[in-house]
């Protein structure tokens, strides 16, 4: 019997010993940082209280077009779905008008 009770007991042992590993590592303290949360976009058009987008205001059209003249969705201009949709027209419009390039040439 006493052969079993020390079997028992010496894994009991080597559970103490994992505890005391880790105590010796020092705890991390809390920074007290947040995740990173980016500010929610803005309607610009709603901002400027704009009734409706007129294409020929260009240069405001233009803003809300890339480099390569593709239209900007809303997810990076930040617009409302009224107002994206009347962009949308105003640029198509300008397009077709010439106003604004359809697309830039390739070099």
């Amino acid at each position: 019997m006493s052969e079993e009770i020390k079997n028992t007991q010496a894994p009991a042992a080597a559970n103490t010993a994992a505890p005391a590993a880790r105590s010796e590592r020092p705890a991390r303290p809390f920074m007290g940082k947040k995740r990173f949360e980016s500010r929610r976009k803005v309607c610009k058009v709603c901002a400027e209280k704009i009734d409706n987008v007129d294409y020929k205001n260009f240069q405001f059209v233009k803003s809300f077009t890339m480099e390569s003249g593709k239209i900007l969705s809303r997810r990076i201009t930040g617009t409302c779905a009224k107002h994206q949709r009347q962009i949308t027209k105003a640029i198509k419009r300008d397009r077709n008008l010439a106003i604004l390039p359809y697309s830039l040439p390739k070099k």
